[in-house]
């Protein structure tokens, strides 16, 4: 029987129902932009249902890391504007992920060596990967609304800035950490305001409704984490926040919701029933999903589509490989993060 990943998906005019997931590689120039190999990368694997780029910044004080792209400059837009024509051209489509750091930085770490800032003064209990070596994370200053209506406003012009380069839409970061996940999560989170304890969806809430005004619904797709513990984040009990924000970005009619599974809160069949647009299903850190486990989340799960990470570092045409049954290619681990093209585009 054919897997059911190889299978056309109609609703968003799809030829398969693999999703590249979005990976940090590090491979932007001193100023975030793309370096011009970075479109080879990605139309190497335009045969992916969909592209969701790594994790871009959109703007300096969401920027995480030196050598991590943005979508804040008239250069980072030429650069990914390249990106996705080589895409296009290779029959593929594309999304660009925005990941807005914020307590996930540090001031060597983003080019206007800014102070980081988060929901509450919290530190992540983590070391940060500077150009001089590993350094703690600092205590963030915790945002004014002032600065919340900022952070929204800098998600809705870099979302316009990617339709400008030619993206067929974005997704926001709502996973791992990052700002839209620090606003969800227990220890990170301890506000006495409208934005905190029992309204702690409405940020997320407020920037794909932002966003989504902004860009069109069907141009927006969001990914989700529920339980992840990564950076330190606490999720005592992930269902209530969680079953609340699908809720309440069900009617937005967004272009799909991105979940990473968890072995503590099995998100996916929670969240399933109260979703009902397009599903990407993920399974997970330290659970490198197969195209055995990719076809169980579509049918045990009811995912519609899975996102695959790893694998497509190493097999650029994994849709193709997947349908032959062709072998697959391990990854150089010391290329990773490195910032030329070998381990990159030479698969």
């Amino acid at each position: 029987m054919t897997n059911p990943l190889l299978k056309p998906y109609e609703s968003l005019s799809l030829p398969n129902r693999i999703v590249m997931a979005p990976m940090t590689r590090f491979r932007g120039d001193a100023q975030g932009v793309p370096q011009p190999f970075v479109a080879e990368y990605y139309a190497q694997r335009a045969s992916a249902g969909l592209i969701v780029t790594e994790g871009i910044w959109p703007s300096v004080q969401g920027q995480g890391a030196l050598r991590g792209p943005g979508l804040v400059s008239p250069e980072q837009v030429a650069g990914w504007r390249a990106v996705t024509g080589a895409v296009h051209d290779a029959g593929g489509r594309i999304f660009a992920q925005l990941m807005h750091a914020e307590r996930l930085t540090v001031p060597e770490n983003n080019l206007g060596a800014l102070h980081p800032i988060a929901p509450s003064p919290v530190a992540a209990d983590i070391e940060l990967h500077t150009a001089s070596g590993k350094i703690p994370a600092m205590v963030p200053r915790e945002m004014t609304t002032a600065d919340i209506a900022q952070a929204i406003d800098e998600h809705v012009a870099s979302a316009r800035r990617a339709v400008d380069a030619g993206f067929d839409g974005v997704e926001l970061h709502g996973a791992n950490g990052y700002l839209l996940h620090q606003f969800l999560a227990d220890n990170t989170n301890v506000r006495g305001d409208r934005y905190g304890g029992s309204e702690r969806i409405r940020f997320p809430v407020e920037v794909a409704e932002a966003v989504a005004d902004a860009i069109g619904a069907g141009r927006v797709g969001i990914r989700l984490s529920p339980g992840n513990p990564l950076t330190g984040l606490v999720e005592a009990d992930p269902a209530p926040v969680y079953r609340a924000l699908v809720d309440a970005l069900r009617p937005l009619d967004l272009a799909y919701l991105h979940l990473t599974d968890n072995s503590r809160y099995p998100a996916l069949r929670d969240l399933r029933p109260r979703w009902t647009g397009t599903l990407i299903g993920n399974t997970g850190f330290g659970h490198p999903t197969t195209a055995e486990s990719g076809a169980a989340l579509i049918e045990r799960d009811g995912a519609d589509l899975v996102s695959f990470g790893r694998l497509f570092i190493s097999n650029p045409d994994l849709p193709d490989r997947f349908a032959t049954g062709a072998p697959l290619a391990g990854i150089d681990e010391t290329t990773l993060y490195t910032h030329g093209p070998e381990g990159y585009v030479d698969y």
